[in-house]
Order: C-alpha cells, then sequence, then structure tokens
C-alpha cells in the first residue's frame, strides 16, 4: 500500500502547489511511482506547473462520479514515467466532495503507486478537511512570516482533530517546509528563524527552501525547478523528495549568508 501525504498550508500564496509539483518529480525521480492529486477544485493549477493543463480530458470529480475511470483521467509526466498526475475540476465546487467518494478513490490509489500527494486548497474549507481525511502523513508548507504560521498552526489544530487516523486512535505525521527563505532577510530580523517556526509549530522540519526567482519562470513554462541543476530551490526539493523516500540526507543551511554558498554567488557579482 502506497503513502498517502496531504500537502497543506493555512494560507494561500506560500507556494504549497509549487512545492507539491516539485516534490512529487522529485520523489519520481528517485524512481518511486508516484502521483499527484489536484484536491483544490475550482481553482487548477498544478498542472499548469507540471506542463499538463492541455492533456486534461478527465478530472477527478469525473472519476469519483464514474463518468471516467481512473485511468482514463490519469496523465503521465513528460518529465518522469514515474510520475502521474490527476486533475483538479474547474467547473464544480468544492461542496461536490465527500468522505465516501474521496476514501474510494485514495484506497484505488494507495493500490498503485508508492506515493500519492494530494494539493490541498488554500484555507481550512472543506476541501481542505476532504483532503487531509485519510492521509497518513501531512506537509506543511509555510513562509518566515508571522501571518503564515498563524494560519498553519490552525491547520494543524483541525489536521489533529479531524483526520480518520486520529479518529481511529493513531496519529498523522506531520512534517515541515519552510518556503522562499530570504538569508539577507532572516540576518535583517524582517524574516523568522526556522528554529522560531519550529519553536511554535513543534513538527519535524522536513526542508528549507531559499527564495529563488527561477521559481515563477519555471512554474510559467511548466517545468519544475527541480529539473534545473543550478537552482538552490530546485537543490532543496530534491533534498527534500530524498528524506520522504527515506534517505539520509544533511540539512543545508540556507540562512546564514555566511554560508560558503552565499560567499560564492556574492563574489560572482564583485
Amino acid at each position: 500500500m502506497g503513502i498517502v501525504i496531504a500537502v497543506i498550508s493555512g494560507k494561500g500564496g506560500v507556494g504549497k502547489t509549487t512545492a507539491t509539483a516539485n516534490v512529487g518529480l522529485g520523489i519520481a525521480l528517485n524512481n518511486k511511482k508516484t502521483i499527484v492529486v489536484d484536491f483544490d477544485i475550482g481553482q487548477r493549477n498544478l498542472d499548469m506547473i507540471l506542463g499538463l493543463e492541455n492533456r486534461v480530458v478527465y478530472d477527478l470529480v469525473q472519476v469519483m462520479d464514474g463518468e471516467a475511470n481512473i485511468k482514463q483521467a490519469l496523465i503521465k509526466s513528460k518529465m518522469s514515467d514515474n510520475l502521474h498526475f490527476l486533475a483538479a475540476s474547474q467547473t464544480k465546487d468544492k461542496s461536490i466532495l465527500s468522505s465516501e467518494k474521496v476514501k474510494v478513490l485514495i484506497e484505488n490509489l494507495k493500490n498503485s503507486y508508492d506515493f500519492v500527494l494530494l494539493d490541498s486548497p488554500a484555507g481550512i474549507e472543506s476541501g481542505f478537511e476532504h483532503t487531509i481525511e485519510f492521509a497518513d502523513s501531512a506537509i506543511i508548507v509555510v513562509n518566515p512570516e508571522v501571518s503564515s504560521i498563524r494560519d498553519a498552526d490552525r491547520a494543524i489544530g483541525i489536521l489533529d482533530a479531524k483526520s480518520q487516523k486520529v479518529k481511529d486512535g493513531g496519529d498523522v505525521d506531520k512534517y515541515l517546509i519552510i518556503n522562499r527563505i530570504s538569508a539577507e532577510m532572516v540576518k535583517s530580523g524582517e524574516m523568522l528563524k526556522s528554529d522560531d517556526i519550529l519553536e511554535i509549530l513543534d513538527i519535524k522540519l522536513l526542508g528549507k527552501v531559499p527564495e529563488d526567482r527561477g521559481v515563477i519562470d519555471a512554474s510559467n513554462q511548466g517545468r519544475p525547478i527541480v529539473l534545473n541543476k543550478k537552482s538552490m530551490a530546485g537543490e532543496a526539493y530534491l533534498r527534500i523528495a530524498s528524506r520522504i523516500c527515506g534517505n539520509s540526507v544533511p540539512m543545508k543551511d540556507v540562512e546564514n549568508t555566511n554560508s560558503s554558498v552565499f560567499k560564492k554567488l556574492a563574489g560572482i557579482f564583485k
């Protein structure tokens, strides 16, 4: 049986969908059969970041309603044979989801994939609750700012209250990705340090992703940044994916402007 991971954030605009696409592809590049599912009903964006928007014929709502079978709706990634994608509906509302239908869909996917990544809608509405309901673990994506941390804390509270795994007496493993870290802003005190964030949220750190302007360009091109070997953010997502696959990968210090990486970058512009 595969592992179901809900990717959540609390608030929008923190890079959650970008993280889902890059981590999903990164896991697939580790030779694991992976599917990423867009649960953001009505707001479909994951297909564009993966460069698959023109290949969508059927979506997950049509699968759950019996209008199409899973094989018809699955889209193979252009970048890895190990990665598949299931799109959200753009014409339906989040209220269309039901626990029974979501459970059947996820159980079917668990039987076919090593990892099932669910891209949750931002916020803590019904679509969010259905995404977390049958997850084995959750990745919480935050930016190093107070509003993002506060909303993530609320999302974690709902996860711990409404997950089926918790209702059954277990625990949902929770992991943190700190996204869009600017070493200069951390140094000047304009941005929260990772240690402070971890103290507030009290969950395991999965990875730190530095601010990288190339991420926007990569998303616009439909080519995830993990494929760019010169990108610091791409490298960070690859390290995160490797950790999810069970590999021991040291945490890189992307908050310290005195680190060798930043010294090297500074030298280029002298």
